[in-house]
């Protein structure tokens, strides 16, 4: 069996999921996990001072469905107290709060996000992290199963902190029994 930090070049067995899309997304995580990925990322402290400070965020991908995740955090960080902006094209309304096509137009209507908080496929996340910038939010967040180096030099470049794969809910949770 291959070594873990060789996922690019594995042989052997075929993995039920394959591609080239898929090796690299499972190197993007070995790699953000070993801290290789390239692009700096906030720590638990700076996820902490960073949700300690924060009031508004924004939703990308955010469901109406409540079954979807991205419905339950925005449901959890709303009762939490965050002023919430839920962004999908698809949308009206999520949770009772009025839902903006995108985070342009969500920032146009309501003014300034502090974190954009991303739940759409790994290959939307660049673009998502181009709009933050413009935006000018603080901080670009892919949640938990997200990582995209492509995505976090976008939203480093642009001045944005970066948090991948880790849940909003989940760690102010952690931060709330700390």
């Amino acid at each position: 069996m291959p070594p873990v930090d060789d996922v690019r070049n594995a042989s052997g067995p075929t993995p039920p999921r394959t591609g080239p899309d898929d090796r690299e997304r499972v190197a993007e995580h070995l790699d953000l996990e070993a801290g290789r990925l390239g692009v700096p990322v906030l720590d638990d402290a700076g996820i902490r001072d960073l949700l300690q400070s924060t009031r508004r965020i924004a939703v990308i991908g955010a469901s109406a469905e409540p079954g979807r995740p991205s419905n339950g955090v925005l449901r959890g960080l709303h009762a939490a107290g965050y002023d919430m902006v839920p962004v999908n094209p698809s949308a009206d309304e999520v949770v009772g709060l009025r839902c903006y096509p995108t985070l342009a137009a969500a920032v146009a209507a309501t003014g300034p996000v502090d974190i954009v908080d991303v739940f759409r496929r790994r290959e939307a996340c660049p673009g998502h992290a181009r709009e933050a910038v413009a935006a000018g939010a603080r901080c670009f967040w892919l949640q938990l199963g997200l990582v995209s180096s492509e995505a976090g030099r976008i939203a480093h470049h642009g001045g944005l902190a970066v948090v991948m794969n880790r849940c909003t809910l989940i760690e102010l949770e952690r931060i709330r029994r700390s």
